[in-house]
């Protein structure tokens, strides 16, 4: 029988995951490193699913953990410090991976090993959720409204409270410059170039950013200039002691926080286009999205080396996930 192995799936999104995995009837196996383990003993009793423990440390161990494994889903964070050795280790072993990563030095890190995971025939697709699924399936179907792409501006307006991992990846991950794409190529720009996007309730200020998306959206695209902002709500960064955070938010929170996002589409005559994206919180997003992935992966739906969810599934991909549209303007 396929097989899904999650690891990390001790973690906030992990757990998460790991639910809506159960819930779809998958073969399960849950991950993590040997401190997790009572954690993961009563998350399998719960969900019907078997554990291994093994750390990222030892080679040799991950080769053994991935045995029988079709399709790993990486949700340890940061990714920054797991996602090289899950993606070196499921190539040895023919394993195709997942991950929800939203630090752009780990998608270099999977197409650095593109040609290495086609020669074994394993598929790569970082960012099965969060914001490269939510943005890139977006971009996608603002791109095929024009005739002649040429910028893509995009914006997530992040709603709701931090998880304490998110929290922890996005300390230690912090962009020493801000980015944008120009002719293909990643450039610096000022953090300070403020621009207004209109979420569906009236412009709000945002601030360019350095995503993965610049990089995932042009891969999906071609579109080679690409800009990157977010709307922060008010409270949404922690403003205390990051380990002293509660796990994540809870399902009365997530409720009560929406994810948007707008993006314009400029062609080679001038046309603008707009569309917006309305969904769920991002946690939820996150996790309901890499299961469906992972679900379709296991089916077969799968295209060897380096992939993006909507270059992969298709533009509507976001639109399968819980309750999300794309509204044209």
């Amino acid at each position: 029988m396929n097989t899904l192995m999650i690891y990390g799936a001790a973690g906030y999104t992990g757990g998460m995951a790991a639910e809506h995995a159960a819930s779809a009837g998958l073969n399960l196996v849950l991950a993590g490193r040997e401190k997790d383990r009572t954690t993961l003993e009563a998350m399998a009793r719960s969900l019907g699913a078997s554990i291994r423990l093994f750390s990222l440390d030892d080679a040799d161990a991950v080769a053994t953990g991935l045995d029988g494994i079709s399709v790993l889903l990486n949700a340890a964070g940061p990714f920054a410090n797991t996602a090289e050795p899950l993606i070196s280790a499921a190539i040895r072993a023919g394993v195709h991976y997942l991950d929800f990563s939203a630090e752009l030095d780990t998608y270099r890190e999977a197409l650095a090993l593109d040609a290495r995971a086609r020669a074994a025939g394993v598929m790569l697709l970082p960012g099965s959720g969060g914001s490269v699924a939510m943005l890139g399936s977006l971009a996608g179907h603002a791109v095929a409204r024009v005739r002649n792409p040429r910028k893509i501006s995009i914006a997530l307006d992040v709603a709701g409270t931090m998880s304490r991992g998110s929290a922890i990846s996005a300390s230690q991950n912090i962009a020493p410059e801000t980015l944008q794409l120009v002719d293909g190529e990643l450039v610096t720009r000022g953090p300070d170039e403020l621009r207004d996007f209109d979420f569906g309730s009236g412009p709000r200020s945002s601030f360019p950013v350095t995503l993965p998306d610049l990089f995932t959206i042009y891969h999906a695209t071609g579109v080679s200039d690409v800009e990157t902002f977010v709307h922060v709500s008010a409270g949404a960064f922690p403003t205390g002691e990051v380990k002293q955070m509660p796990p994540g938010p809870s399902f009365e929170e997530r409720e009560a926080s929406r994810y948007h996002a707008a993006v314009e589409v400029t062609d080679a005559d001038g046309t603008v286009v707009r569309s917006l994206l309305d969904t769920v919180n991002g946690y939820t997003f996150t996790a309901t999205a890499a299961v469906e992935a992972a679900r379709r992966v296991l089916a077969g739906e799968v295209r060897p080396g380096f992939q993006t969810p909507s270059g992969l599934f298709g533009n509507g991909f976001a639109e399968t996930i819980a309750d999300t549209r794309i509204i044209d303007l």
